[in-house]
């Protein structure tokens, strides 16, 4: 019984918050979040007499909201500036959808009054499609104005408009071409390509990894990056990999001998005490306890080890103006280490994450193509460290 009552107490307080909460959207002129709340509540059970606080809510919401974008599209209506056309189509989309969002709940019954509430819906088909296409036209005119000049900028927020032009009436004119050449001429195209400043020879395959921007994820609207240049395409700018120096350590095998000492646990044993008779348990058997001994080993290891080190720089280039714009050294290391042993005596005696060791044999070092490739690596997603946080424009 406690708990019945604990959880219709609960109840009651949760739906008092909400309505509280209601109330305070709409006081404070957040009307459709008041809304949205009121409808929320109300798609179940709304008949109920708990719920009433919320019908009453709902119609004040929605007679506020819509007073208010009326008056909104009256002001709009007198100013001549086309850029608030967009705020115009808006705020019809908006009293339309605000009507669709509460039809599915209608009616709501005001139970103290006998009535049910009240929801003056108007039809708004016609100012939304007058409304969208005015806008549809200045978006249009204002993106092929912008398109008149050489600025990328101004491309790049004709495409902008555009794109939200097909978004609001798909097939409009030649927007889709007109998009096309926007894309075109408002990108920054970028040459980006190596150059070996150090005596020795770089590997193809790592070059061309380093080339390949299109496993970098460098997801930029703007940019265009090129390995290969091609025809009719005046590149902006130009990203350089520069090899400055590559060091390879020779390679070295170290040798060391250590000796290692282990209490193991080996089998168990009858536990005697000090007159050297057997204990027994409560249950009269004997007792039995690990069996502990000392282990000894001496173990040979074997490390083998090699290293390479890439020093390097990337360099942006304004192309136009031939203009070193920044400066990013950069340096990778990759170091192939396999360490192997043998023993003398029990190889308990050694560390049980050390067994692994002595089942490892010598194994032939990489060449020095591929510890520059391995090296390659990880410079290559600092390069892309590098691009990601420093773009050519901001």
């Amino acid at each position: 019984m406690k708990k019945i009552t604990l959880l219709v107490t609960l109840f009651i307080l949760t739906s008092a918050c909400g309505v509280k909460q209601t109330q305070n959207l709409l006081g404070s002129g957040n009307y459709d979040q008041a809304i949205d709340n009121a409808v929320s509540n109300l798609r179940t059970n709304k008949d109920k007499k708990g719920k009433q606080d919320y019908v009453y809510l709902l119609e004040e919401a929605f007679a506020k909201a819509k007073e208010r974008d009326l008056n909104t599209i009256n002001f709009l209506a007198k100013d001549t500036n086309p850029a608030q056309l967009e705020k115009m189509y808006n705020t019809y989309l908006q009293l339309n959808q605000r009507q669709e969002k509460i039809k599915p709940i209608l009616p709501l019954k005001l139970l103290k009054e006998g009535r049910n509430a009240t929801f003056p819906f108007d039809n708004y088909n016609d100012q939304i499609i007058d409304s969208k296409n005015a806008l549809a036209a200045f978006l249009y005119t204002n993106a092929k104005k912008l398109m008149i000049s050489s600025d990328k900028i101004n491309f790049r927020k004709a495409y902008d408009d555009l794109d939200y032009l097909n978004q609001i009436n798909p097939n409009y004119k030649d927007v889709l071409k007109l998009m096309d050449n926007a894309k075109l001429k408002g990108s920054d195209y970028v040459t980006v390509y190596t150059k070996n400043e150090t005596n020795m020879i770089i590997p193809i395959r790592l070059q061309n990894d380093l080339l390949d921007f299109s496993t970098y994820g460098l997801n930029d609207k703007w940019t265009v990056y090129h390995s290969n240049k091609q025809t009719g395409i005046n590149y902006d700018y130009g990203l350089v990999i520069n090899f400055k120096q590559i060091y390879i350590s020779p390679e070295q095998i170290k040798e060391r001998e250590f000796a290692k000492e282990r209490i193991i646990k080996d089998g168990v044993k009858k536990l005697i005490d000090s007159n050297g008779k057997e204990v027994l348990d409560e249950k009269g058997k004997i007792v039995m306890v690990d069996n502990l001994r000392k282990v000894n080993a001496t173990i040979y290891e074997f490390r083998q080890y090699k290293s390479c080190q890439i020093t390097a720089k990337i360099d942006y280039f304004n192309h136009k103006s031939n203009q070193l714009l920044k400066t990013f050294p950069v340096t990778s290391e990759y170091v192939f280490e396999n360490i192997y042993a043998s023993y003398k005596g029990d190889k308990r005696a050694s560390d049980d994450n050390y067994y692994s060791n002595f089942n490892r044999k010598a194994v032939l070092f990489p060449n020095s193509e591929q510890m520059i490739y391995d090296t390659g690596e990880d410079l290559k997603a600092k390069v892309k460290n590098i691009i990601s946080q420093n773009r050519f424009r901001n």
